[in-house]
This record gives C-alpha cells, structure tokens and sequence, in this order.
C-alpha cells in the first residue's frame, strides 16, 4: 500500500523540525518524503527515483539494502540487540574494535565507541585533556582548531568549530580555542604553495609561544568538508603532524568525514603515511546503515588511563548506546565488503573517471573552481570567474542548484555556493555518469538559463 502523501506531508509540517534546514521556508514547499532505497537511488512516497548523489550526508558506501549487511543486522537481531559495555563486553564490539585497530593508521590500538561524528569528537577532545592531567602536566588544556573547522554539533565539538554561520551564536557557552588558516588555495593569493606556508607558519608560531599550554590539534586530514570541499595541498597534513609531534602537542584527526574509502585511500592519513595520536571515525564505518562511531587512541595515551583504582583517572565517559551489537555487527560486514570488493582500488580508478568527465564544467563562465580528493567533489560557483566575486547568500544559487538537480533525478545538498558531489563509493560508470550529467544541467541551468524556485 502506498503511504498517503498528503497526510505524511502534514504530519512532518506540523511535528518534525529538521537539521540544519529554515524550516519556514521548508513548510512552503512540498517537502520529498523517502521510502525506500535500492542500490544507490531513493525513491519516494510517490514512486520517483532519485539518485543519492551525496551518500545521505557523506555516509552511505555500498548503497542501500545490500543484502549482506541486511543479512549482518538481522542475524544479530536473533542474538542480542543490545548490550552494555559499561563494566562487560559484547562479541560484535570486541571484533570491531579488534578490526579497526587492524586496519586504521599504526598505533592506534584502543577504540572507545560511541554513536556519532560529533560525540567522537567530544571523546577525543576529554581523552587528549585527561592524558595531560593524568600525567601531572594540567596547564595543556587548550586546542588547537582550523579556520572554517567543523566537527560536529555537541558543546565540545562546536568549541573547536570555526564557521561563523554554524557556530558564533554559541560562542559565548563554548571555550576558546586557538585558530590557525586551512590551506585554502582557491582564493589566496599565492595558491597552494602560499596556503600551505600560511597555515605551517601559523602552526610553527603558535606552538613555539603555547606549545606548555595546548593540548592538541584537531584536523580534517586533506578534505575540509563543511567550509567547501577544501582540499589540503601534498605534504601539509605529515608536515602538520610533524610539527605537533616536534612540541609535544597530541594530533587529533577527524576522518568521520573522509574515512572508509572516501579519499582513495582507506583514511585520509594513509595518503600521508600520518599516524594520529587520537582519530575519530564515523559516518561510513557501518556503511551508512547505523549510527555507530569510534574514537581511536594509541597505547601511549591509554597508558596514562591505566592506573590503581584509587588513583581517579578513569575515563568518566560513556553512551547507552556504546559498541551497540547490531551497529558493530553491521560495521564488520561492511568492512568485510570493502575487503571483499577491493573497493578502495576501484574508488581510484573512478576518481580519475569523475575528474576527466568534470574538467569541462572547468571552462564555464560561473563554475569557480572543481575540488576533488577521491568521491569526494565541491564544484564552486561564482557570479564573476575572473574576480571569483562570490553569489551573496541571497541569491541562494547553491540551494537552487541542488532543487534543480532534484527535479533532474539526484539529491544533493549544497554548503553554499559549493555543490557537493559524494556518491556511494559502488555507483558504476554508468551511473557516475549520469549523476554528472544531471550535476551539469542543473549548474547550467540555474547559473545561466532562467530556471528559478
């Protein structure tokens, strides 16, 4: 029976208020309303498909209802759903966290779960504090955070968030970090070479006057995602991590983002060979299926945890939901898919594939600016190509875009005047190059046709 549009539309209108969305204006239009997914399309409530061209929010990997991951929840299903780790263990985490440690970035051998990007985050931010006060060194309590930083939306995570949008309305409940540029290329004046000597020379001076007082630094290894789809120049990220390890200052690297395949490497410190001191992963870890996240620490930091019970310095962290048997039943089948599959080899040969079907758009009078690391796509739009002179916010040119594509038959959603493409890490040839077909006809469209809301 198909669910009755109307009604479902009224119902979301009057009780759901949706993430990151003006729902003033959501309630004017008619709002998409999904039912089911297969492979990588979605299909809603009335019967269209669309193809999910930014992964449901960067997350989804082999695509929707995958028969061996359905198979993973529901064979966990008929054990147990839940079960603490709290003071106990279940079978699907302690094989998860054995898993990670194997696959992620050397020495990071202990995994604290938890069931989001941002309270990953959050772990990683009390961990790197407490280490220092474990070890008798409390005057390292401050961070270290990128311009145009985003890393989720808890109290902690927005402290060491720098978009003014997102985050200075609630400056005043947060603490202060320290905020040095990302190498953004595109609009600074010596390029990539300029940007990435501006934010090592920023890095290098804040350590060398506050290095006694920081704590770490926190990262979006390569890709900065929410200010744009920045990509990190060769080499910054190791010389970053370089520079932390120089004076003493822990490394913090937020792959929720750009882990799992995303980057063409298994995690964006791999395309470095940068080992963190603490990681955060999330989004693709169970395929895109549950919300299970984890933080990642080497020895060195659990050791300062590791103490006599009278001695206080447990970590007092933990989530009802922590290493939930169904989430980490399904991250292992999905790990064992990539594996299976080869998939992050396949991910860079459809790199090159997207990078030579995109380059024309290069050429055209509004697109600014095509970034890519991996399937990870911004496409920058600007009103003026040879000043780069931005859209304003009014104009809307990037939300405009994505409804347009929509219509088309892809959903995406924009940061701005940046149209992000990030599709399932399976979408074939074939389908990639639709999806950018129809990214190329809604940017033309909008940005030089009359097609309005």
């Amino acid at each position: 029976m198909t669910p009755d549009y109307e009604h479902l539309a009224e119902l979301n209108k009057a009780h759901l208020w949706h993430p990151f969305t003006q729902m003033k204006d959501y309630n004017n239009m008619d709002p998409l309303i999904i039912e089911k997914g297969e492979g990588i399309k979605l299909y809603d409530v009335q019967g269209r498909a669309y193809y999910d061209g930014f992964s449901s929010v960067w997350l989804n990997v082999h695509g929707h209802n995958v028969p061996e991951l359905n198979e993973a929840i529901a064979g966990q299903l008929g054990k147990v759903a839940h079960s603490t780790l709290l003071g106990m263990a279940n079978v699907p985490a302690i094989e998860l966290a054995a898993k990670l440690a194997e696959i992620t970035p050397q020495g990071l051998t202990k995994v604290f779960f938890s069931d989001s990007g941002a309270t990953g985050v959050e772990i990683a931010l009390k961990m790197a504090f407490q280490y220092w006060h474990n070890l008798g060194m409390t005057d390292k309590r401050t961070f270290i955070t990128m311009r145009e930083a985003y890393h989720g939306d808890t109290i902690g995570a927005v402290s060491v968030g720098a978009i003014p949008l997102y985050h200075e309305r609630f400056r005043p409940m947060l603490f202060q970090p320290h905020v040095i540029p990302y190498p953004q290329a595109y609009r600074h004046p010596g390029g990539a070479a300029g940007a990435m000597e501006e934010t090592l020379s920023s890095l290098r001076t804040m350590l060398e006057a506050h290095k006694e007082e920081i704590a770490a630094l926190i990262v979006e290894p390569i890709v900065q995602g929410a200010s744009g789809m920045m990509i990190m120049p060769s080499g910054c990220l190791s010389a970053i991590a370089a520079l932390c390890r120089e004076h003493g200052v822990l490394l913090i690297a937020d792959e929720v983002a750009t882990g799992f395949g995303r980057t063409g490497a298994m995690f964006a410190c791999d395309l470095e060979h940068v080992s963190p001191d603490l990681m955060i992963v999330g989004k693709g870890l169970t395929g895109g299926y549950l919300p299970v996240a984890a933080t990642l620490a080497t020895d060195e930091v659990y050791s300062s945890f590791y103490a006599d019970y009278e001695e206080q310095k447990t970590f007092f962290h933990g989530h009802s939901f922590t290493g939930n048997p169904l989430g980490c039943a399904v991250a292992l089948a999905s790990i064992k898919l990539f594996e299976e599959r080869n998939l992050v080899a396949g991910v860079q040969d459809k790199a090159a594939s997207v990078a030579r079907k995109l380059a024309p758009l290069g050429a055209w009078p509004h697109v600014g600016d095509i970034r890519q690391q991996g399937l990870m796509v911004g496409i920058e739009l600007v009103r003026d190509k040879a000043t780069k002179e931005p859209y304003d916010w009014e104009d809307r040119i990037g939300v405009r875009t994505s409804l347009r594509a929509r219509e088309l038959g892809m959903l995406t959603r924009p940061l701005g005047n940046v149209i992000v493409f990030i599709p399932p890490l399976v979408s074939s040839e074939a389908e990639l190059d639709d999806m950018i077909g129809i990214l190329a006809e809604a940017i033309r469209d909008v940005t030089e046709g009359d097609w309005r809301l």
